[in-house]
């Protein structure tokens, strides 16, 4: 059995739409307060991802029978190392520690309804998901698509609320020209930084084409439609929270969509739209659970010292590349130190993923493959703003980023622990 590129989109809506979109806003607040500026944030991280997702597209279509996305591009467009090293990462900042942290931020999404053992329900419902993509395909494919229509439901309702409803008197849009002066200047920049957090995933049915049915189709299809349909769900969504709370309420916060539909719907209403987001975070850390492994279980094929986690299951599922990773993230969700893994790989998670882009420079176009629009230059201006967030999170984050490439070096070394199986 294969998976419909309508699986495949939900794969991109659901990897995409998770904490981010709902707590950033905040934080940019801080930084720039006109509506201009903010919407063109949004949209300036939509474009971003779409060029990802023209690139990953062509490339996908160029392996149509090869899992593992960034390694494989990666290892077969620049250079195996590089692959490796991406596989690496990928395994405990990519996906991992997400499911770890979406775990931790349904817990507190939660708590508001007084759970007597929120954690034992993140652990349940963690085993759960790996117990449901360990069967087969079709499994994973009904539970995909089933969560991710709620998620979308719950957005859904959120922004029929958000414009139908009066807005509150005094609320944070702004529309004067004071964007001119916001747009050119590093807050601006930095603000970007969250929104491209927030877009993380567009590429995530790039990772399991061999599984997609005719491929050459859907792929380009999923990954497309998916990025527009988010990016035009996350400027509506800051839309709402801006006309329903105050600059000063939102600044600095980071659940703006709770303070913003309590003025809305009042302390009651609020709570259920806080347990909505929680409950919308179970596509998102199924995604994640679904495509971790088959980066690990592929690049485990290559490297004989990862080899027992190559195996497919009779039902060609990496059962045991599921299960590792399950593992790492029971053990992050415990460890108290999400928050530091997760500075110490945005790092390096953002060079892989510019790594991969640029891997389609040295990757031959065939005629069969889908073909990216104004290729090259799509990819440079891809490399070259994601040069730049490289180095605002290093000036910024220079402890964790360092710690994130020594993480990385760590990891080369088991590079050369056994030799590449021919």
């Amino acid at each position: 059995m294969k998976i419909s590129w309508q699986t495949a989109c939900a794969l991109v809506i659901s990897n995409m739409v998770g904490t981010g979109v709902f707590t950033s806003l905040g934080f940019q607040l801080s930084a720039v307060q006109n509506t201009w500026s903010i919407i063109l944030l949004w949209v300036l991280g939509g474009m971003l991802a779409l060029i990802g997702a023209f690139t990953f597209a062509e490339l996908g279509t160029h392996y149509p029978d090869e899992n593992g996305g960034d390694y494989i591009f990666i290892s077969k467009g620049l250079h195996p190392f590089l692959g490796y090293l991406s596989a690496w990462v990928s395994l405990v900042g990519g996906f991992s520690a997400p499911v770890a942290i979406a775990g931790k931020a349904m817990e507190a999404y939660l708590s508001p309804f007084g759970l007597a053992n929120p954690r034992a329900l993140t652990v349940a419902l963690i085993l759960t998901m790996g117990v449901l993509h360990s069967v087969s395909l079709k499994q994973s494919s009904v539970f995909q698509n089933s969560t991710t229509l709620l998620k979308i439901g719950f957005i859904g309702g959120v922004l029929v609320l958000g414009f139908s409803l009066a807005a509150l008197p005094g609320n944070a849009l702004r529309w004067d020209s004071s964007y001119q002066a916001e747009v050119f200047t590093a807050p601006f920049a930095v603000s970007l930084l969250y929104v491209t957090y927030a877009y993380t995933g567009w590429n995530a049915a790039a990772y399991i084409v061999s599984e997609i049915r005719d491929p050459r189709r859907s792929l380009p299809r999923a990954l497309l439609l998916g990025t527009v349909g988010v990016a035009a769900i996350y400027v509506c969504l800051q839309m709402v929270m801006l006309r329903h709370a105050s600059l000063k309420q939102l600044q600095g916060q980071t659940d703006v969509a709770v303070i913003a539909f309590g003025h809305l719907l009042g302390p009651s209403g609020s709570r259920w739209v806080s347990a909505g987001i929680a409950l919308q975070l179970i596509a998102t850390m199924s995604s994640y659970v679904w495509i971790g492994g088959r980066i690990t279980q592929r690049m485990a094929q290559d490297f004989s010292l990862w080899h027992f986690f190559g195996k497919n299951s009779s039902h060609q599922i990496p059962v045991r590349a599921i299960w590792l990773q399950i593992a790492i993230t029971l053990g992050l969700l415990f460890s108290g130190t999400l928050e530091q893994v997760l500075l110490c790989t945005s790092f390096v998670l953002q060079l892989m993923g510019t790594l991969a882009v640029a891997s389609l420079l040295r990757t031959p176009r065939l005629p069969h493959a889908f073909h990216s629009p104004w290729r090259p230059w799509l990819q440079w201006a891809y490399i070259g703003f994601s040069l730049c967030v490289l180095g605002f999170i290093l000036v910024d984050r220079p402890r964790e980023s360092l710690v994130g490439l020594a993480i990385v070096a760590v990891g080369g070394l088991t590079y050369w622990v056994r030799p590449v199986r021919q």
